[in-house]
């Protein structure tokens, strides 16, 4: 029998290159990779990888037995994942994924208040983030989304749409004038997302209306917008559900149609079938005038 610690420390050389590389990717020390590699290889008689100056080579054998070592992995975090997942269950968790801002949005209004009240063995979690939390490998449960989705292969409703203003400071308006419409932003300097959020469709959008415009601040957040704005550097695109609620800001025109996204509800499949998913995605339905105020800001 070999051991799947010994296994696993042989893929992470095989995928990285070096036993200092598959120790940081493990989060074990080298000499503990280099021990097991070679218990597994005294298991076998035979050697799996070659130690050149450079780095590890596979051997012909390392290379023959590396998918179905690839095989046994995938069958070993299938496992954990289901234990988890079990778990979860178990405990009655929900883990929503969603913007920063709506999860505060989400919890002033007191929907999570009535949907714990209306379902007592059930907890939401949050898993917060701007980029797009991975539902297919399992980081979340469920997610509200806006914007371009895994339509194919996700389930789930529209709830709402997101709308999308120009924003900035009522201190940066009475100092330099505004833009009064897409065509003056260039004249502006201009908040947007940092340059490892450029598929987002602010970031395509602004490059395609104001591709000479100067940036003053660039952010990885909607949030760090809000603050770059109204810290008075500039004019930003921002939800309208966010910059309306801000007194410092003064919406200068939108919303822009090029910009509004359905708001979505979104699960896979799997989750969708499970209980307390179909607990809150009913849960939801029910409070669509709610989901509405809060991701568009109207009533």
């Amino acid at each position: 029998m070999f051991a799947w610690d010994d296994l696993k420390v042989f893929l992470a050389v095989a995928r990285n290159g070096s036993t200092l590389a598959a120790g940081r990717a493990l989060r074990i020390n080298q000499s503990t990779v280099q021990r097991r590699l070679l218990a597994l290889e005294d298991r076998l008689g035979q050697r799996l990888v070659e130690r050149l100056p450079s780095g590890y080579r596979l051997t012909e054998l390392g290379t023959a037995i590396l998918p179905f070592a690839e095989t046994v992995a995938a069958a070993a975090q299938g496992f954990e994942d289901q234990l988890a997942e079990l778990a979860r269950d178990r405990l009655g968790i929900i883990r929503v994924t969603c913007p920063e801002p709506i999860a505060f949005r989400l919890n002033q209004s007191g929907l999570l208040d009535r949907f714990h009240a209306a379902y007592p063995d059930l907890k939401v979690e949050f898993v917060l983030s701007d980029h797009y939390v991975d539902l297919l490998k399992g980081e979340a449960d469920v997610a509200l989304r806006s914007g371009d989705t895994d339509a194919n292969v996700l389930v789930g409703r529209k709830i709402a749409d997101s709308l999308w203003a120009i924003y900035a400071s009522r201190q940066y308006v009475e100092r330099h004038g505004s833009p009064r419409a897409v065509s003056e932003l260039a004249e502006h300097p201009l908040i947007g997302f940092a340059e490892s959020m450029r598929a987002h469709r602010i970031s395509v959008w602004l490059h395609e209306v104001a591709p000479d415009g100067a940036y003053a601040a660039h952010n990885t957040s909607v949030l760090g917008l809000i603050y770059a704005a109204k810290a008075g550097v500039g004019v930003a695109p921002l939800p309208m559900s966010l910059g309306d609620a801000e007194t410092d800001l003064v919406r200068l025109f939108g919303p822009i149609p090029a910009l509004t996204r359905p708001w979505r509800l979104l699960a896979h499949p799997d989750q969708r079938r499970t209980r307390r998913v179909s607990a809150f995605f009913t849960f939801i339905t029910q409070e669509a005038d709610t989901m509405k105020a809060i991701l568009t800001g109207q009533s």
